[in-house]
């Protein structure tokens, strides 16, 4: 059985959690790490774009009066707003059995160690091929509206989105499980050409996303949650897990991303 480590960090800024995932990945590749699932959430709430979206989507002005933060990521896809739930990031080599073999193979896996964990919440999660979802998101701002190749949906709609960065240092692949709240607060951080076309918006990413609480009217603690995604990875992809924390090396590192990375508007705002 693979030994891996499980990571659980605090609520933290987008601009720190963004940046521990990349140092991982960083000591992963120098081999001074194993391959780590990492659970873990966002305070503040911060708005998370996709690598190669644009800056112009963000309605800078909605999302300070609201207190939000917003942070690029490594990955690709659109925008999530990080609030009210669990998020994941599993960090390994591209060599590791469950991320061998490129993008929509390691993604499978991980998607049936998702959904394993997901069921267990009492939640009567699916997973189906979207062969054009991709295509769609980048039609689209908003990450959670479309769902893609095997993401995990409930009755067509979409609860987990996750997207996957393949780099020579190894791969990260993160996502998000909304736990509760209201899905539509995303359309208040991001640019619409009128309020009409913002209530629009709002209304398809109800029609089309979906949390826990909203699909089985039991609010889930994020602790819950956490557990169940460790014992899904654990039976689905026969690995296991020990609990462990982050090393001096890679907090120091991670703090250096931060400042010169993750909090830098010359990352952040770079397109």
């Amino acid at each position: 059985m693979t030994i891996w480590r499980l990571l659980c960090t605090p609520p933290s800024t987008g601009a720190w959690n963004m940046a521990v995932d990349e140092s991982i990945l960083e000591h992963i590749h120098r081999g001074e790490t194993k391959p780590t699932l990492r659970l873990y959430s966002w305070n503040p709430p911060c708005l998370s774009l996709g690598h190669a979206q644009s800056f112009k989507d963000v309605d800078v002005e909605r999302l300070q009066s609201h207190g939000w933060e917003v942070v690029r990521r490594v990955t690709g896809g659109r925008a999530i707003l990080h609030t009210d739930e669990l998020t994941y990031s599993v960090t390994g080599s591209a060599e590791e059995p469950v991320l061998a073999g490129g993008v929509l193979e390691s993604y499978n896996r991980l998607a049936q160690a998702l959904l394993h964990a997901v069921k267990s919440l009492s939640v009567p999660v699916e997973m189906k091929e979207h062969e054009d979802g991709h295509m769609q998101q980048n039609l689209n701002p908003v990450c959670f509206e479309v769902p893609s190749t095997y993401e995990i949906t409930v009755e067509g709609k979409k609860l987990i989105g996750s997207a996957q960065a393949r780099k020579k240092e190894g791969v990260l692949q993160h996502g998000s499980l909304p736990l509760t709240g209201d899905l539509t607060r995303i359309c208040q951080a991001l640019v619409f050409k009128d309020e009409a076309a913002r209530e629009n918006a709002a209304q398809r990413l109800l029609a089309r996303a979906t949390t826990v609480e909203s699909i089985i009217s039991v609010k889930t603690d994020w602790e819950i949650a956490a557990q169940a995604f460790v014992k899904g990875f654990e039976a689905q992809l026969g690995i296991h897990f020990q609990r462990e924390e982050m090393s001096r090396s890679e907090s120091e590192r991670a703090e250096e991303l931060v400042k010169e990375k993750y909090a830098n508007p010359t990352w952040t705002e770079r397109i």
